[in-house]
Order: structure tokens, then sequence, then C-alpha cells
């Protein structure tokens, strides 16, 4: 036997053998981080896998299979006018608002279409972060000078990051942009308003899908046992009394809110267009779907939606298993809001007080590696800052958490290489660490 190539299997059989040996398996602690992640990636798989990711992998096939490669080498490519390209690319997040996971399909679609590395990580990092509805909860929760930071911050850091990292990548990108250069250009099979209105379908399922509104009420009360944190909670209201107010908060859980606790309640604007589309949101859902699929019968054939279909099940097996994984292995560090995972919530607290590089420095990191549905960052971020969580800190982990998390690293890794994201991520981190720096100073 060879052990020269064999003592590699010997090793890693060995520590797979310790860590099975030594498994912490009894303590609460290690116990409650598995039934974390179990928690999380259930409740991932029933809200964003099939509103979400289904419509996203559907539009990414699309993407690789009925846009020309000169359209998008056009608007987003390595020769593209550079002030178009980002413009393009840095605006998609105010139309689509999907979270760090949803715009991975997206992407991939546009990266492997042609799409220069610059416009392309604008795109990524601007499809969750420039979200219109994420960034007025946020004034309106925590503030207008840290919505505004926020608003400002995303767009800025869209553009700076895509323009980075075309120059770290320069020579690549030099090389594609001749051999784009010299392909030829390709038949058009179909109208562009065709091709528009088709996408612009899928575009608006995938939105209105997942349309959601917080409740009947906002309720802002104090709490809790380890010392006095003002808790907002949204919801449907149950029944008020004389001495407690119910609440079914959008996670399904009973609140119920001492009368004495109880600071502010609010009923949520109820003729709002915003509520009026959450109202009747399935109709519009059905209604598009119907014109999408009317499109698809007439205008295209059926070798071509067998390519598509099968371009979008590509992008799922790629995608959907590693992002599966990333949740639980999120799940099992972090845990879930209001719940911890192997990192107890109270050192995250601790780490974040104050304006200092080493809190702005942790915010931004522990929010690159979390995972953030939509919205969830502002709730999060408010019982964070009753903690003593400072102003800095909280806008670098908005900058950066929205737009990263675990799940999605590993995704960017299998789309454009281990090197490009490691830097992508520390251009990101790095950013927020000095955003939240300086705001915390000013603020």
């Amino acid at each position: 036997m060879d052990w020269k190539h064999e003592w590699k299997k010997l090793v890693l059989i060995a520590g797979i053998f310790l860590a099975c040996f030594y498994l912490p398996v009894g303590g609460a602690r290690f116990d409650g981080a598995v039934m974390e992640a179990l928690h999380l990636v259930k409740w991932y798989a029933r809200e964003h896998v099939l509103l979400c990711l289904v419509p996203a992998f559907f539009i990414a096939g699309a993407i690789s299979v009925f846009v020309s490669q000169a359209s998008v080498m056009k608007y987003l490519g390595a020769q593209a006018n550079k002030v178009l390209a980002y413009g393009v690319a840095a605006v998609s997040g105010t139309i689509l608002a999907v979270c760090s996971c949803t715009v991975l399909p997206l992407f991939a679609g546009i990266y492997k279409m042609g799409a220069g590395l610059g416009p392309a990580t604008a795109f990524l990092y601007s499809g969750p972060a420039i979200n219109v509805l994420a960034i007025i909860l946020t004034a309106r929760v925590l503030g207008l000078e840290i919505g505004i930071a926020r608003a400002v911050g995303a767009i800025v850091f869209s553009v700076v990051i895509g323009l980075l990292m075309h120059l770290i990548y320069r020579k690549e990108e030099t090389e594609k942009a001749n051999n784009q250069m010299a392909m030829p250009a390709p038949e058009v099979v179909r109208p562009l308003w065709k091709n528009g209105l088709y996408f612009a379908s899928m575009v608006g399922i995938l939105v209105f899908a997942n349309w959601a509104r917080s409740g009947d009420v906002r309720a802002v009360f104090l709490c809790c046992p380890g010392g006095l944190t003002a808790y907002n909670v949204e919801g449907t209201l149950l029944n008020t009394g004389t001495d407690e107010v119910k609440i079914l908060d959008t996670k399904g859980q009973t609140i119920a809110i001492p009368r004495e606790q109880l600071r502010d309640m609010e009923d949520l604007e109820k003729t709002s267009l915003y509520e009026r589309i959450y109202r009747g949101k399935w109709i519009l859902v059905i209604l598009i779907l119907g014109g999408f699929a009317a499109m698809v019968y007439f205008w295209f054939t059926k070798d071509e939606i067998s390519e598509w279909v099968g371009a979008s099940w590509g992008f799922g097996k790629q995608i959907l298993p590693l992002l599966l994984f990333g949740v639980l292995i999120a799940g099992f560090l972090l845990g879930r809001p209001s719940h911890e995972g192997l990192i107890p919530t109270e050192w995250v607290n601790r780490a974040v007080g104050g304006n200092s590089l080493r809190a702005n420095l942790f915010a931004a990191v522990a929010g690159a590696f979390m995972y953030f549905a939509t919205l969830t960052e502002v709730p999060i971020l408010q019982a964070l800052m009753g903690a003593g969580m400072g102003k800095g800190p909280a806008l670098a982990l908005l900058l950066a958490g929205p737009a990263l998390s675990l799940p999605n690293m590993l995704v960017i890794r299998s789309v454009m290489g281990t090197q490009k994201t490691i830097v992508f991520v520390i251009l990101v981190v790095v950013m927020a660490t000095i955003s939240g720096i300086a705001f915390g100073a000013l603020f």
C-alpha cells in the first residue's frame, strides 16, 4: 500500500471519528443550536423556495436562453458604456426588491451570459441592498438619519464595489472584452417588446407573490426581564382589554402586552396603495400568470420551452442545495431572530456597543455571515440598538447584512470562483466598516 497517497484519507477519517466521538450531544446549547438550524431551514423552505427562488430560477433560465449575449454585452458587458452599465446594475434593486439569496440565480444568469464582472457584482449587491421598502421601514423604525444613510450608502456601494472588482481583475476583463469583440451578432428571433413583456410578467409574478404587509397594528412596548428595552411588534390585533393587549404577530405567535408596558400603538393605514395591492395580490398574480402562460404558448416553440426549463433546472440544482446547507449552518451558529444558536447573542450585543473600529468591523462581519430575509434586518437592529448597539455598527450591519450571507457566499463561489468571492466579501465588509465609523462619528 502506498501510504504517501493514503495518509490524507487516514487523517480525514480520524478527524471525522474524533468529531463524532466528542460530539456534545445532550448539552443544552448544542441541542438548541441543532434545533435552531432545523427550524430556520424549515422556515426558509416554506417562505422562500416556492415563491421566491422558483420564479427566480425561471427568470435566470430565461435570461440564459432568450436574452442574446449581444444585448447583455451592450448594456452590462466588459465593453459597455460604464455609466450605462453601472446605472442599470445599481437601479435594479429598486425594481426587484429581492433578498440576498433570490438575487443569486439572476446574477448567475447575467454573469454567464457575458456581463462584465464590475456591473455583475454591482447588480449582485444592489438587488437586495437597494430595497425601497426596506429603506423606508428603516427610516421609520430606526430613524431618518440611518434610513437616509442606508439609501445613500447602498447606491454608492453598488457602484464603487463594481468598479473596484473591475479594476482588481482588469486584465481578465480586458481579455473578456477582446473575446466579445470577435463574437458575431446573434440572429434576432422575436421583437424586443415581446421579450420585454415576457420578462416583465415573470418579475411581476415574483414581486407580487411575495408582497407582504406587517399587520393591522404596530405596538411599541417595554420589555424584558434582563433590562428594559423598547420592543416593536407588528401584526393583527386580537383583543384589547383593561390589563393587556393581544397581537398575533407576523410569525404567527400571540403576544400579550401588559397595559403598563404599552408605550404606543397605531393603526396601519388600510387605504394606502401598498395595502390595496396586498389585499388583491393573488388576483394580480393570477392575471399576470394567465398572460404569461398565453405568451409562452403563442410566442415560443416547444424546443425553446424545453431549453428554458432545462436551463432553469440547471440553476436550481446548482444553487438550491448550497443555499439550504448554508441556511442550516447559519441557523446552527446564530439561530433565528429572538432565538440563540451556538454563539450567544449577548456576545454579539457586547461586541457592537460604541463606535470603535472593532465594533464596526464585528457588526459588518457578523452581518455578512448572518442570513436576513427581506425586511427582517430592521426589527433585529431595533432590538440590538435597544440593547446598546451604536448607530455606526448598526449602519455597518445594514450595509453588509442584506447583501451577503453564508448561503449567499457559497453560491457566489460556485459562480465566479473562490478568489473573486473572497475579494467581493472583503470589499463589502471594509466599506461597511468605514461607513459605520464615519456615520457613528457624525451622529
